[in-house]
């Protein structure tokens, strides 16, 4: 019970990081002796302190003899910026480690745990392990295949609309689910949208959020249409235009400071997304349109859906729907979603889960 308990608290303070640790992992840390806290703290961003050494730097003398509850296997590597926290585990005398999750990196793998038992540190692993991927199930995609994880965000009617035959879609959701967009934008590295969604809606994309940074964003825009005076190119952070056009206009938008992506013939998104993970990009949130959205789930990159429902019905054959291109004639072809959850939020419904 103590366990569980302690590993809430530190899977809470990991999540304080959300959006600011890429392409590190979020981590938080706990040292308690004899059921009382001495020292919590959680990793910042990439390049500082680990969240054990933090704590252990707090606690001081007070680290002999604790139990250190951390929710991801403790690092065990040196080809990094920062010492591998197994070393500071060892060197300040914790007698007991608890973590979440063993860490899928190659580098540490058991490594970091089998160091600690080596050493005569007891370790007990696998703590709401559940809780504990969910958490950095980002990086765990990354860690592994060198891809990003890849959500797909949809705000509809009941009726599967996006938007008016005219292209209005403001707002089909109410205020407290685009509050909650605005915080997965800023849990994300990069946001996909297509040159459809620029040029009717003319977003900036940024999550708003003080202390929060604010995504790359990522324009498909085959003919390079997106207009110079727009928003998501006159306001940071980056840019950058995935395109076939390599004529005048390329040439002023790269001048104006935005980096364009060239590729020919219909736009393999799978291939998109090997290159975006040699750029670092852990995450990516793609907010589109009927085509985008289909694209993605077509070229099978999509990790895990958010469909965000309105009490709303638009109607109309002509009307936008969530997701067009690719029909399925038979109900078991259709895309399958696994480990579903339903909540409420506002007047909303919010319906999460992952690709089988």
């Amino acid at each position: 019970m103590e366990n569980a308990l302690m590993m809430k608290k530190v899977l809470k303070l990991a999540a304080k990081a959300s959006g600011m640790t890429s392409p590190n992992p979020m981590v938080g840390a706990v040292l308690a002796k004899n059921g009382k806290l001495i020292a919590e703290d959680y990793h910042r961003k990439p390049g500082t302190p680990h969240a054990e050494a933090l704590v252990i730097q707090k606690a001081g003398e007070k680290a002999k003899g604790a139990t250190l509850y951390v929710n991801l296997e403790p690092c065990c590597h040196t080809d990094k910026r920062t010492p591998p926290c197994t070393k500071a585990i060892i060197n300040a005398g914790i007698k007991k480690v608890v973590t979440g999750m063993k860490d899928p990196n190659p580098k540490v793998a058991g490594k970091g745990i089998e160091e600690l038992e080596n050493a005569g540190i007891k370790v007990v692993s696998g703590i709401l392990k559940e809780k504990a991927e969910k958490l950095n199930e980002a990086y765990i995609k990354y860690i592994t295949t060198r891809k990003p994880f890849v959500i797909l965000k949809v705000a509809m009617t009941l009726d599967g609309k996006i938007a008016t035959p005219e292209g209005e879609s403001k707002w089909i959701t109410g205020e407290k689910a685009r509050e909650k967009v605005r915080r997965l934008r800023s849990s994300v590295d990069a946001i996909i949208t297509a040159i459809g969604t620029v040029k009717a809606d003319n977003p900036r994309l940024t999550a708003r959020i003080k202390g929060k940074k604010d995504p790359l964003r990522i324009i498909i825009d085959p003919a390079l249409e997106t207009p110079l005076d727009s928003r998501i190119l006159n306001a940071p952070p980056e840019t950058i235009i995935i395109t076939e056009d390599t004529g005048n206009k390329a040439k002023k938008i790269e001048e104006a400071g935005v980096k364009l992506i060239h590729y020919t013939g219909r736009l393999d998104l799978k291939w998109l997304m090997e290159k975006l993970g040699k750029m670092d990009i852990t995450s990516v949130l793609i907010e589109g349109g009927s085509s985008l959205n289909s694209h993605a789930l077509e070229d099978g990159i999509v990790d895990k859906v958010m469909f965000f429902i309105a009490p709303k019905i638009i109607g109309g054959k002509d009307s936008f729907p969530a997701v067009g291109g690719k029909v399925f004639r038979k109900l078991p072809e259709a895309h399958q979603l696994k480990d579903i959850t339903i909540k409420r939020i506002g007047e909303d419904i919010l319906i999460e889960g992952y690709l089988k």
